[in-house]
């Protein structure tokens, strides 16, 4: 899966599942998440769960912080990682 579409998918469920489909509110993969209070600490754990969920992976705690959450586009980098990772232990 190509960054674009982790992007896409992570902002359909953040607007649709955290932000409720809120009218007038287009989120953008750079928009900060956090400072803008668009996502609370709660929000940030469902889409911690999402994540896991969409993508089989495992994100560690000490993962959940605000360089890798910040906004989407940094978040769909974070998981593109945590993927090529999982995929190199697979391999070896």
């Amino acid at each position: 899966m190509q960054q674009a579409e982790i992007q896409q998918t992570l902002i359909e469920f953040i607007s649709g599942d955290l932000l409720n489909d809120q009218p007038g509110l287009l989120l953008k993969p750079e928009d900060d998440l956090l400072s803008s209070q668009l996502v609370d600490s709660l929000g940030v754990m469902r889409i911690v769960a999402f994540l896991e969920q969409q993508y089989d992976v495992t994100i560690p705690p000490a993962d959940v912080t605000i360089e890798n959450f910040i906004d989407v586009k940094t978040i769909g980098s974070y998981i593109e990682r945590r993927r090529s990772l999982i995929g190199r232990r697979a391999d070896s």
